[in-house]
């Protein structure tokens, strides 16, 4: 018999982050374990210094207050935000209080069963930890406790993504020799939260901490005349120089501790630099991703408010292009956003078209071309399509699905995505189909191949399941390998497409442009040296019968792990593709445009050597293929 509770609790939770990263298995069986609470208005759920329970939270319904001791407002947390979670990452006593504003039911999260879903989900634990970081920078604001204005400059978002800066003063270490009560004292006189213990070669050997000292020496068994060693922490976690504040908050939660040591190669074998602590991170941070995260997700926001975030979002990778922070991260969290806002989309489109998967099925919302990719740092038009499992599979049904998908498209046009030209998006009743229609054309694309279905090809075998039930897309995915096993014609005909355009670059060693339309002298980044590494990293992985991973980027680390003795002429192309989606960008930027087409002559004299250095392994892994697929003497 159906438990309506448990289904009530996912219902609730299932359009929520980070819940919605969970499969829907994970999230039922995660659901049937949710404690329901109410909470009166102006009761307290915890309090400053108390020990966490075995529970986090989510809103339910009504408000939570977190507040420092002098009642200073930190946060307010309403339906779907998820607060408390000490007890999951950091394993010490609350720093807020945390009071019902309104008459409030949470649902408390249990973390012994949330915590191994943490373990096997990467996005959730950067999603927690983001939100994580988001209360504790947020409580340091409020209170002004030792964050200057040059250390949280205001103008900086999601500073969490750059380096954590390294001209701090130098690390306070003693040696295995000091008893406790000594390195006590040296801690004291430095007014340090932790005391570095190296060996006479400056490597660190252990770590003592305050709160060492305060559990194990005040509360516990262990005397100040015992030796240091009896206490320290060891081995010490080490970091190099130069990781993003996001990768070292990631280490402190995995690894459930709240310093790091950086030497200089990132072992414990080589010298100390400096150490790293979880104040350390928080003093960095003015906003990160779960501040951008968390208005999306906001039951009140508007398509307006969307519209508001994603502007903002744009003007986060001017800043990060700027400050050349990583490629693939930024690619990472602009995607991770963009799917929030679509996932937002969807949802508000599904609720006015009437849909309800007891009436109508499971479906999925799909993200092609670039999103599909993840790698949209530019809003460009959109690409998209929608898979669906009816109960009923009649036109009544299939009306729903294209009110949906129409209301979501049109939504996401006055977020600030464009229309597709070509109407390749999930309104398109030829793109919104069900799972057995998918299935039938895809496998006539594979074994009737033209060129018009080569083409399709490589614009919908970059599908991403955005929104729903993920198995659909999965099942896509495996009939795509299985139709592949029986068919090398295709593979043949998409080799030819992805040696089409050489590298583009004359005789003279000039750059090859556009010789007539409106970009007229201009020179194309994305058909001429972007799209045939896309198009290679595809192809090649495709014929090891492998989905290609989302990105071209992740898909080149695939090819280097299936083709060791190709290794290193796929770590070039990656490269290049790296140094070609931050010029895109840049040139984007600069003309308020999808930065597609520029003219080389206004580059300077670096960007052209960067772009021509990148265009030598489209000629090398041109080379691979015509040999591989047989097409020398074919295409010049």
């Amino acid at each position: 018999m159906k438990n309506e509770i448990v289904h009530r609790v996912y219902d609730f939770l299932k359009d929520y982050p980070p819940f919605t990263l969970l499969t829907p298995a994970d999230l039922m069986s995660l659901s049937a374990q949710v404690v329901v609470r109410f909470i009166p208005k102006n009761q307290l759920l915890f309090s400053i210094g108390e020990n966490p329970g075995s529970y986090f939270y989510v809103v339910h319904t009504g408000a939570i207050h977190l507040s420092q001791e002098d009642g200073s407002l930190v946060d307010q947390c309403d339906e779907g935000d998820v607060f408390g979670l000490r007890p999951l990452l950091a394993k010490s006593p609350y720093l807020l209080r945390a009071e019902a504003a309104e008459n409030t039911l949470l649902y408390a999260i249990p973390t012994a069963t949330f915590s191994p879903l943490l373990a096997q989900n990467p996005a959730i634990s950067t999603y927690l930890i983001s939100n994580f970081a988001a209360g504790i920078g947020a409580m340091y604001h409020a209170s002004g406790a030792e964050v200057s204005d040059a250390a949280l400059p205001a103008s900086d978002y999601l500073t969490e993504l750059l380096p954590l800066p390294t001209d701090r003063r130098k690390p306070v270490t003693g040696t295995p020799e000091l008893s406790i009560r000594q390195a006590a004292q040296r801690m004291a006189q430095e007014g340090v939260g932790s005391l570095l213990i190296c060996n006479e070669n400056n490597f660190p050997v252990g770590i003592l901490t305050d709160k060492d000292l305060r559990n194990k020496v005040v509360g516990g068994n262990i005397r100040m005349e015992q030796p240091v060693t009896d206490l320290m922490s060891s081995p010490v976690l080490c970091v190099r120089e130069g990781l993003a504040l996001a990768q070292l908050q990631l280490m402190m939660m995995k690894n459930k501790i709240r310093h790091l040591a950086i030497t200089q190669d990132g072992t414990p074998d080589s010298a100390v630099l400096g150490v790293i602590s979880e104040h350390d991170l928080v003093i960095q941070q003015t906003q990160n991703p779960a501040v951008f995260s968390k208005e999306i997700n906001r039951k009140s926001s508007t398509v307006a408010d969307l519209r508001r975030i994603r502007e903002q979002i744009d003007g986060l990778m001017e800043r990060y292009l700027q400050q050349e922070v990583s490629i693939p991260l930024v690619l990472e969290i602009v995607s991770e956003l963009n799917d929030q806002i679509i996932q937002k989309c969807v949802t508000q489109a599904a609720e006015e078209a009437g849909y309800s998967e007891a009436a109508h099925g499971t479906f999925c919302w799909l993200a092609l071309g670039s999103e599909g990719r993840q790698e949209q740092i530019l809003r460009t038009d959109q690409d998209s399509a929608l898979v669906y499992e009816p109960v009923e599979d009649d036109a009544k049904t299939k009306e729903v699905y294209l009110n949906l998908a129409k209301k979501t498209v049109d939504y996401l046009h006055e977020v600030g995505f464009d229309y597709c030209p070509a109407n390749m998006m999930a309104s398109n009743s030829d793109w919104c189909q069900t799972l057995t229609n998918w299935k039938h054309t895809f496998r006539k694309w594979i074994h009737q191949p033209g060129e018009t279905e080569v083409l399709m090809t490589t614009i919908f075998f970059d599908f991403r399941a955005i929104y729903g039930d993920k198995s659909l897309a999965e099942a896509l995915s495996a009939h795509i390998i299985a139709c592949l096993a029986r068919d090398e014609v295709y593979l043949h005909m998409l080799a030819r497409n992805a040696v089409q355009n050489p590298p583009p670059l004359s005789f003279f060693r000039n750059f090859i442009v556009e010789k007539n339309g409106d970009h007229q002298h201009e020179f194309d980044i994305k058909a001429r040296a972007m799209m045939p590494l896309a198009d290679a990293a595809r192809l090649l992985l495709l014929a090891h019968k492998h989905m290609p991973p989302p990105s071209t980027l992740r898909r080149f680390e695939k090819l280097k792990e299936l083709e060791p003795q190709h290794a290193e002429l796929y770590q070039l192309a990656a490269d290049a593709y790296e140094i070609l989606v931050r010029l895109r960008a840049l040139n984007g930027q600069r003309n308020k445009d999808s930065g597609r087409y520029f003219n080389p002559d206004e580059l300077d004299k670096m960007m052209r050597l960067s772009l021509r250095n990148s265009f030598q392994p489209i000629a090398e892994i041109q080379k691979l293929i015509k040999i591989r697929f047989q097409l020398t003497g074919i295409l010049a």
